[in-house]
């Protein structure tokens, strides 16, 4: 992907990695578990992956830490996804053009429409992280392809 993009783009490219989760990022988890604040599939993503870094695919696709999840929530607390506050989750990561991805208690993974957080309207994109998960993958293999990640 990577070995004729300075080329086609003029600049070189940026981080595009599956990096394997530390014991600083396991314990992001582990408090995450422990607070119920997200869904028991990614606790277990998050105990064995970092974070997904793709910054040249499309605008960039990003699954943050579970450490940055953590602090965003200490620091701005839950997002509404219009189903109640029984059903509010957590910024997981971005499309790196302002919109974020949002994982409910219940699994569920929404995208946001525009890039505010305060009143946002959210799009489900999929059932669960494993859904969500092969979404970024098509996306990732579509843009391999035919330099167009598609709608995530």
């Amino acid at each position: 992907m990577t070995d004729d993009f300075e080329r086609r783009h003029g600049f070189p490219p940026g981080v595009n990695e599956v990096r394997l989760a530390d014991s600083a990022d396991q314990a992001a988890a582990r408090t995450l578990a422990r607070d119920g604040l997200v869904p028991a599939d990614l606790v277990t993503f998050y105990g064995s992956i970092g974070e997904v870094t793709w910054a040249d695919v499309g605008n960039g696709c990003f699954v943050d830490p579970a450490a940055d999840v953590l602090l965003r929530f200490k620091h701005y607390g839950t997002v509404d996804d219009g189903a109640g506050q029984k059903n509010r989750g957590l910024v997981i990561g971005s499309n790196g053009g302002g919109l974020s991805y949002v994982a409910g208690p219940g699994g569920m993974i929404h995208r946001t429409r525009t890039s505010s957080l305060d009143e946002p309207e959210l799009d489900r994109v999929a059932d669960d992280l494993r859904q969500f998960l092969e979404l970024l993958e098509s996306s990732l293999t579509r843009f391999v392809t035919n330099g167009d990640p598609g709608c995530l």
